[in-house]
């Protein structure tokens, strides 16, 4: 089943760049992965090296490292990434999913626990059960349209031009997957798709993909 995600939760204002339009009657979403690999490498240090800060920098990281909704990240505790008893950090995050109630296990990868051993250095104390990322109040979860803000800010500040939001992570982590060469049926289980054709279509693969393809490819 394809996916559609739910924008009913943001203030108005913040609606123009994430809401779906009608095309051959299905509902397509305006928010793309980020397939520039200069663009996404911008993106993920504006936190880190232009407007520092550590809670939002690893947001983005685990967004683009992990592909799960927001939703779950916001929901992410110290406990779920890190091992208070060996004091290392897990090799894999293990959740239930918000909105399919599935269990997920993720590996979290050299770049992701690379972010998060930043970020946790910064932190004079962490427990297992705080939020990994909390919002304007110290023991809550951020928001999502906290979150959103967070991304979109980032996006126009390193003049990305295309519609970003805390989906376009998550869509961003599968087209790099299929970039990379990652066998179409192994993205279509990371999305609980029923076909390449909708997994396609999410991920945004055009004709500028197929002409890259045949470019690389010199028998």
């Amino acid at each position: 089943m394809e996916e559609i995600e739910d924008y009913s939760y943001m203030p108005s204002q913040l609606k123009e760049h994430c809401e779906y339009s009608r095309i051959g009657g299905r509902n397509m979403s305006t928010t793309k992965p980020i397939k520039n690999l200069k663009e996404l490498e911008r993106l993920k240090n504006y936190y880190l090296k232009q407007a520092p800060n550590l809670r939002n920098f690893t947001l983005i990281c685990i967004g683009i490292n992990t592909a799960l909704r927001i939703s779950d990240i916001r929901l992410l505790k110290w406990n779920d990434v890190y091992d208070f008893s060996t004091k290392q950090f897990r090799e894999h995050i293990v959740l239930t999913e918000q909105k399919t109630k599935k269990l997920n296990s993720i590996a979290i990868n050299k770049n992701l626990k690379q972010a998060l051993s930043i970020y946790k250095k910064s932190k004079s104390v962490i427990s297992p059960n705080s939020y990994l990322f909390t919002g304007n109040g110290r023991s809550t979860p951020i928001s999502r349209s906290q979150a959103f803000r967070i991304i979109r800010k980032a996006a126009e500040k390193v003049n990305i031009t295309e519609p970003v939001s805390c989906h376009s992570l998550r869509k961003t982590f599968g087209y790099h997957a299929w970039r990379t060469g990652i066998a179409p049926v192994i993205i279509m289980h990371i999305y609980n798709h029923s076909s390449f054709q909708i997994t396609k279509r999410y991920l945004g693969i055009d004709q500028d993909d197929k002409d890259a393809v045949f470019r690389n490819v010199n028998l």
